[in-house]
């Protein structure tokens, strides 16, 4: 039977920043990577503050709350199918959080993204990252930026890896467009909610491979209960 052979075509495991390996070497190694990437992903955000017009770690304070931002990395496997137009390798979905640094596979590709109506392969680059952005980051820049709507599709040859890690805000902290974009802004319509990111993640784990767009208007209804305190700093 067909899906016998692909219903594990994406198998993953996530590696929280603190993962202990069994082996000294290897936690020293992965340790100093996942610190690295967290600097990276602040350094692209003061960029992106930059390109805003917003004041440099206004993002990176947006992201605090109470403890610090969360930040994780994911290892998913895709082992080849033969008949891939019957299954999907990772359905098409945009990411919850903040910002994310992708490594691909070296030579097998499979990541697409929807560009203009149209999917968009994004081939495999070595010795280089994909940057993507995520929810939280549309909701802040009151959609001056945008999370893109990705997929995995799944191929017959080659087994396909990737690493991604994740820079996501605080579990407590408050998401809501920043203020000196709605001031820019001719109408000052505040397009987008605000929310504990929290209550978010809970939204969308049953809702991931859904529209955006819904899970927005959603949070719309429990804004009222939020209370926007002044951004936290780290």
């Amino acid at each position: 039977m067909l899906l016998g052979v692909c219903d594990f075509l994406h198998r993953c495991s996530y590696l929280p920043s603190d993962f202990l390996f069994s082996h000294e070497s290897c936690r020293k190694v992965m340790k100093d990577f996942a610190l690295k990437l967290e600097k990276l992903a602040e350094e692209l955000l003061d960029l992106l503050c930059e390109n805003l017009g917003l004041e440099k770690g206004y993002l990176k304070k947006a992201f605090h709350g109470s403890k610090g931002p969360n930040f994780g990395t994911k290892v998913s496997n895709y082992p080849p199918c033969p008949k891939p137009d019957l299954i999907k390798g990772l359905r098409a979905h945009t990411d919850a959080g903040g910002i994310i640094l992708l490594f691909q596979d070296d030579t097998v590709s499979g990541l697409q993204l929807l560009k203009d109506g149209q999917w968009v392969d994004v081939p495999p680059m070595r010795h280089s990252i994909v940057v993507n952005l995520g929810d939280q980051l549309e909701v802040i820049t009151n959609g001056k930026y945008k999370s893109v709507l990705h997929r995995v599709v799944a191929q017959t040859d080659g087994n396909r890896m990737s690493i991604a890690s994740f820079y996501n805000p605080g579990n407590d902290a408050v998401i809501y467009p920043a203020p000196a974009l709605l001031e820019k802004e001719a109408e000052k319509d505040q397009v987008y909610p605000k929310f504990v990111f929290d209550d978010y993640m809970k939204l969308y784990a049953g809702l991931k491979f859904q529209a955006k767009e819904p899970r927005f208007e959603a949070m719309k209804n429990v804004e009222a209960s939020v209370n926007m305190g002044p951004i936290a700093t780290a």
